[in-house]
């Protein structure tokens, strides 16, 4: 099986045609939307009509607008612009992390990548990857060729996320790689500091650069279904502590929500969209919601 047939199985493929031409969600919910955004689109030329003027070439009048208004329109397009976007996906050990859930939140990581980059490249955007962990790892260059989904998604398959993580110094690190202003979707469960990793987003911002922040985490991490005693670790620093869950579970649960909140509250400050995911979510149900949203705010 192919690292595309892997993330992207026909049935996900179709959901996500089929929802392009029923929402038209690139076009007008994805980017269009997008806080200050310079671009126009998904690199797609889309119309608006107006009203027929002196000057105007009678070759761009429509006909079928006449038709039904008995009024001379023509149809006005916007420039096409291209968006470069850049995968930027957690490669910290806690990544790596699953409970009852058939995909790590890696794995769930890269199957809402590969649909974002199957998008982007069938609207013929350029898009890249990069991984990180303590610091900046691989870098796929951005490409709009259709053999760059295949190209991204073998780089991946072979990465197992293991090690350590310095978000906040990784996400400044691409801030002064960057040198023209992009997309970057960034992948992770943001098991950090949220104000130092928000700073550091705010980096990204100041150059320019449109971010969407998807916090990705495993549904135990969300609903905390353990009971009994309970060994809990932490793959990084390779810590282990033992608990009642019983005991723990109310003061576990309001934790996560202000955790989750937090992240949410200081991404709206700073212009940031940001994403809460659970590892129990179908992500492309998941991707539709998010996407939808944007175009009914906008």
């Amino acid at each position: 099986m192919s690292s595309s047939e892997k993330y992207l199985k026909p049935e996900v493929l179709n959901s996500i045609k089929r929802l392009d031409l029923r929402a038209q969600f690139v076009v007008k919910g994805f980017l269009q939307g997008l806080h200050s955004s310079p671009y126009h689109g998904f690199s797609v030329e889309f119309s608006e009509h107006r009203r027929y003027a002196q000057g105007d070439d009678p070759k761009d009048i429509d006909w079928l607008v006449y038709a039904k208004t008995d009024k001379y329109y023509v149809k006005k397009f916007e420039a096409e612009t291209n968006m470069t976007g850049y995968l930027v996906m957690d490669l910290s050990a806690s990544m790596d992390y699953t409970y009852e859930q058939k995909l790590t939140k890696f794995d769930y990581a890269v199957s809402l990548a590969a649909a974002l980059c199957y998008l982007m490249i069938s609207q013929q955007d350029p898009v890249g990857l990069v991984t990180f962990d303590e610091k900046l790892k691989a870098c796929l260059p951005p490409r709009s060729k259709r053999t760059q989904l295949g190209a991204l998604l073998a780089q991946l398959t072979r990465l197992k996320p293991t090690g350590k993580t310095d978000i906040p110094g990784a996400i400044t690190q691409l801030a002064a790689m960057l040198r023209h202003k992009s997309l970057v979707m960034i992948f992770s469960d943001l098991l950090e500091d949220p104000e130092k990793v928000i700073k550091s987003l705010r980096q990204l911002r100041h150059g320019g650069h449109d971010v969407i922040l998807f916090h990705i985490l495993d549904a135990a991490e969300v609903k905390f279904p353990f009971q009994g005693r309970v060994e809990l670790h932490d793959p990084e620093s390779e810590e282990k502590m033992e608990i009642e869950a019983a005991g723990m579970q109310h003061d576990y649960l309001k934790a996560i929500e202000a955790f989750r909140n937090e992240y949410q509250k200081e991404a709206v400050k700073s212009h940031i969209d940001y994403v809460p995911l659970d590892t129990s979510m179908q992500f492309d149900k998941a991707l539709m919601e998010y996407l939808l949203n944007r175009r009914s705010r906008f």
